[in-house]
Order: C-alpha cells, then structure tokens, then sequence
C-alpha cells in the first residue's frame, strides 16, 4: 500500500498546486507544515533545493522524495486516476508550456508584492496585465482553462488568482480589468472544492499579515488602505 505525506507551507502557491492535484485523485494524503524561515533539519535532508513542496511516497517499505510541484503532478498524474493532463500528446505539451507561463505569473506576483519603489511595482503590474490579456485570448469559454475538463493547468492558476483576493482589499491594481474569461475563469476555480481545501481557513489573514511585514510599496498601501 502506497501512503503519502506533502511537506508543506502554509502561504506557498506551489504546495497549493500539488494539494489540489491530490484533492483532485481523490487520495488521502498526510500534510505537514513546516516554518520556512526555521527549517527542520529533518527537512534540509529530504529537500535538495531546500524548498517546498515535497511528496514524500512510501510503498512497500520504501521512502521516496519528489520535490517541485511540477514533477510532483506529473507523477500523480501517471500513477493515480482519473488523469488531468489530455491524451494527445501535443495538446499534452501545451499544457505542461502553460503551467510553467503560470509559474512566471507567480514570479511576476512575487516582484509586485516585494518591489520596493513605484517604478518597479508599476513595471511588475505592467507585465501581469501583460500575461492575463494573453490569457484572455487562449482561454476556452470554460469553465476551465480548455472546457468542461479540470486539468493540471486550473490546478497551477488557482493560486494565482488566490493572491489577488487579497491584492483587491489593499489597491485598485487594474490587472484583470476588462477580461471576462479570466474573471469567470478565477471565480469557477474560487468555487472549487479542492482549491478551497488546498489552505487553511485563515489563509488571506495570513498573507495579509506576510505582505504587510514587507518593505515594499504594496505595505506602504495596505497601511494606507
């Protein structure tokens, strides 16, 4: 029997990822939250990169690590039904190059909250407005990214659109104005059981509190707010 443990944090959008993916197989899984700031030793020695998430799979008296939220959906994919990724191949592979354009909407999100100046924090909201007009045009009519199948790409943009419940309370930042897939796109995932599981309870609390203990522009308009 297979058992399997997500080494976790509460804030991470990638962990996110991966929680959802699990949800989604409808395998019970064990999670376990770990202070990034304080990392266990125990932790350090199953991470090589240091960072969350990991899957730690036990099966048959062996442990095996997976870590990256991308390797770690992918692996869930091939092992566990019912698979979220298409069959064909080359729609396959369009897939995986939009998880990974999620992955840089999730480094521009990281850049606006963090960015210390207005000049950078415009330039960071340029750019995600930049991506989301690009989504606007290659999104289906939904409900999902590609139809009426959840696949491992909603997974990867569940916690991006999670960010701006929170960005909206603090700044009238602009970014999905005037995309009506997108919003009806964020507001199915909003209402998805395994997204709405993939954190705690007091999640925006939580990331309220993070970005308001960043020297950044977006703290200096929350105090503000």
């Amino acid at each position: 029997m297979t058992s399997l443990r997500l080494i976790s944090h509460r804030l991470c959008p990638y962990v996110q990822r991966a929680a959802i993916v699990l949800a989604e197989k409808g395998v019970t899984f064990e999670r376990e939250d770990i202070n990034l700031a304080n990392k266990p030793e125990w932790f350090l020695k199953l991470s090589p990169l240091g960072k969350v998430p990991l899957l730690v799979v036990e099966e048959e008296g062996q442990s095996e690590v997976i870590f990256d939220s991308a390797v770690i959906a992918e692996y869930l994919d091939e092992t566990i039904e019912p698979r979220l990724h298409p069959t064909d191949a080359l729609t396959r592979a369009r897939h995986r190059s939009w998880v990974e354009f999620a992955s840089a909407a999730l480094g521009d999100i990281a850049g606006f909250y963090a960015a210390q100046d207005e000049v950078i924090f415009d330039g960071k909201r340029a750019s995600l407005e930049a991506k989301f007009a690009l989504l606007e045009e290659v999104l289906s009519d939904g409900p999902w990214f590609a139809g009426a199948a959840f696949s491992i790409v909603d997974a990867a943009f569940a916690p991006v659109f999670r960010y701006f419940d929170v960005f909206d309370g603090i700044v009238d930042h602009g970014i999905l104005n005037g995309r009506p897939k997108v919003d009806a796109w964020r507001l199915a995932l909003r209402e998805r059981p395994s997204v709405q599981r993939a954190v705690t309870p007091d999640y925006g609390e939580l990331l309220a509190q993070f970005l308001a203990s960043k020297n950044s522009h977006l703290a200096v308009l929350q105090r503000t707010a």
